[in-house]
């Protein structure tokens, strides 16, 4: 019985892809306790809040800080669930879950309030933590995970970018002192102080705390920020490099998955699959959308992977359904489109260009011959229900 309860619980709080009501609750309770945690941490500094708002928030901040330590206890227990040799030896699994990233936010986050009746903790300190609670949200919004996965790989690059920025920081700096240190020795007293105007200045931000008035200093200014303009370019580029990359991706991935449940491609390998995922695009049609018409030219072949589709035959429409195809009969035949297919319920569905299609099956002729096969089947099935339509 332990181990059902152990393993419901981590259905309801595991991290992985999960399709389930019990998931989705679960997401949505504590995105709503983490948002009432934060806006009470953020209240509480307002100086004309009144007695009774005041513990009114500070009530709400102890029951959000209670239900964390059940979630941390929670998490914790159920560790080891997900490694299939925690049942011998669970304690691995609960040390990498409390060593990792986000294990250490989870304890952070409840330490002042846990540790406040024994040890006082400042006011200030637990506001902090309470705020750091956003980076729970990781586990619920794919983006945090992939800003996390940008910086990551992007890492050395980024560092590079960095130390030339550095470098640059302690020389412009060192000029500008040496240029300007007699007409201003107050504000531009040495090279430390004056890498607070190298900053601002090559950030082009610009306070104007801190300004040349030397003709020469001047000149070196405007140089400064247009580098300052161009350096700052070079991470912003890496960092849209890096984004664009990982989610291609992790859309590669999806993709990937997907393909690999068709059953026309389910005994393909590994290698092959790839090859077929990178030739398809996907496409989200909604409900009561025509996809393709009668009389257009075939441009595509469609795989449906979720939704269902109906395909104005006569006498009687054919439905199809999720790991089906359809379209291919036209681009085998190179004629035009002699059905209307229209989505019944929003449908997720794999397009393959004709191009491709052509690519593809001169590639495998053995997946070229199980279309034939199927398009010869449906085509055979039509004869007997004239006219002939196309699928």
């Amino acid at each position: 019985m332990t181990n059902t309860w152990r393993s419901f619980a981590y259905d309801c709080l595991s991290e992985r892809e999960l399709d389930s009501r019990g998931r989705a609750l679960t997401n949505l309770f504590f995105i709503v306790v983490i948002a009432i945690a934060v806006a009470a941490a953020v209240l509480t500094t307002l100086p004309s809040l009144t007695p009774f708002q005041h513990a009114a928030l500070q009530r709400c901040t102890e029951v959000a800080t209670a239900i964390f330590v059940v979630e941390y206890l929670l998490r914790i227990w159920i560790a080891p669930e997900s490694d299939p040799r925690g049942s011998i030896n669970p304690w691995p699994s609960r040390w990498a879950y409390l060593s990792s990233f986000l294990g250490v936010i989870d304890l952070i986050v409840i330490a002042p309030r846990v540790l406040d009746p024994f040890l006082p903790v400042s006011p200030d300190a637990a506001n902090i933590a309470a705020l750091l609670a956003l980076l729970k949200t990781a586990r619920y919004a794919s983006s945090l995970p992939l800003v996390a996965a940008v910086f990551r790989n992007e890492g050395r690059s980024l560092l590079a970018g960095l130390m030339v920025l550095l470098v640059l920081l302690v020389l412009v700096s060192g000029v500008m002192y040496m240029l300007e240190r007699d007409a201003q020795p107050t504000t531009f007293a040495s090279i430390p102080h004056t890498m607070w105007w190298g900053i601002v200045t090559m950030a082009t931000v610009g306070y104007g705390d801190m300004t040349p008035v030397t003709p020469l200093g001047k000149i070196f200014g405007g140089f400064v920020m247009l580098l300052g303009i161009a350096m700052f370019a070079v991470p912003a580029g890496i960092l849209a490099t890096g984004f664009a990359n990982e989610v291609r991706k992790r859309d590669f991935v999806v993709t990937w998955h997907t393909v690999a449940k068709v059953p026309l491609f389910a005994a393909l390998d590994a290698t092959r699959i790839a090859g077929i995922a990178r030739l398809l695009k996907t496409q989200i049609v909604p409900a009561h959308q025509v996809i393709v018409r009668r009389g257009e030219p075939a441009d595509a072949m469609f795989f449906i992977m979720s939704g269902e589709v109906q395909v104005d035959l006569q006498p009687t429409p054919v439905r199809l359904g999720t790991g089906q195809y359809f379209g291919e009969i036209a681009l085998i035949r190179e004629t035009l489109r002699t059905a209307t297919v229209m989505t019944l319920r929003e449908c997720q569905l794999l397009v393959l260009d004709a191009k491709d299609f052509r690519e593809l099956t001169s590639q495998h002729p053995d997946l070229k011959e199980a279309i034939a096969r199927v398009a010869a089947e449906r085509l055979q099935q039509r004869t007997s229900e004239p006219p002939p339509q196309e699928g």
